[in-house]
């Protein structure tokens, strides 16, 4: 039942982020928001559990520091159950070029898109292995399929994402746990009244809203047909 399913969105801000805890709250499920920063996480869970009635919770987290990733599941394991539902939506990317970028920059870019994912995924896995169910989702991007000019900050961490989605289907899907990659091909409307939106075509921005239903809908397959990796772009682009 959905109602005593544990959801965990890791990357829960704006945009898709926040629509995920949205739609799994308004499914029924126990939700722990993970973002970097307090106040908006907690002003995210706040709210939307008053509109879903739900519970939602706030953990504010660094996805790159190992500890701190462990130390939050263990917290929610202690208050509500192992999580059903983890979603690894954090990322990074800064627009530069190769001769620009410090390695700094370039490796601060690669633990957020990749790295935290690792960490979030192995702190997931473990508890899904041992009750033999689950399902973890990562949130990929035209990125993570072609490296293009300017975007490598962004496209080495989401190639090693996919990567890692791939390897642990592989490796976890005999065990019960269900692996995917959605891959986000085009732009996401941020709000309903994103400017964007009236510089575009109708539809020519993903609906954050319908993206997390598409989610919802792999995390309720049934093992005989699981997808790993799911494409979504609106009918602008191409591909």
């Amino acid at each position: 039942m959905a109602k005593d399913e544990v959801a965990v969105v890791a990357g829960a801000g704006p945009g898709l982020g926040a629509a995920l805890v949205r739609r799994f709250a308004h499914e029924g499920m126990r939700v722990a928001a993970l973002a970097r920063k307090r106040e908006k996480i907690e002003t995210l869970a706040t709210e939307t559990a008053r509109a879903s009635g739900g519970t939602v919770e706030a953990h504010p987290v660094d996805v790159t520091d190992e500890a701190a990733v462990g130390a939050v599941f263990d917290e929610i394991r202690a208050n509500w159950a192992e999580p059903d539902l983890v979603v690894y939506n954090a990322g990074a990317y800064l627009p530069q070029g190769i001769l620009e970028t410090t390695s700094k920059e370039f490796e601060q870019c690669w633990r957020i898109g990749c790295l935290g994912g690792l960490h979030v995924a192995q702190q997931a896995a473990r508890g899904m292995v041992e009750r033999g169910n689950g399902t973890i989702l990562f949130t990929g991007a035209t990125a993570s399929l072609r490296g293009s000019a300017r975007f490598f900050n962004l496209a080495v961490g989401k190639f090693g994402l996919r990567a890692l989605a791939q390897c642990m289907a592989r490796e976890l899907g005999p065990k019960g746990v269900h692996i995917g990659h959605i891959v986000i091909d085009g732009e996401i409307l941020l709000k309903p009244d994103d400017p964007r939106a009236k510089e575009r075509a109708p539809n020519a921005l993903l609906d954050p809203d319908e993206i997390a239903e598409t989610y919802l809908q792999l995390h309720r397959q049934r093992p005989s047909a699981w997808a790993l990796e799911v494409d979504l772009r609106p009918w602008v682009e191409k591909f």
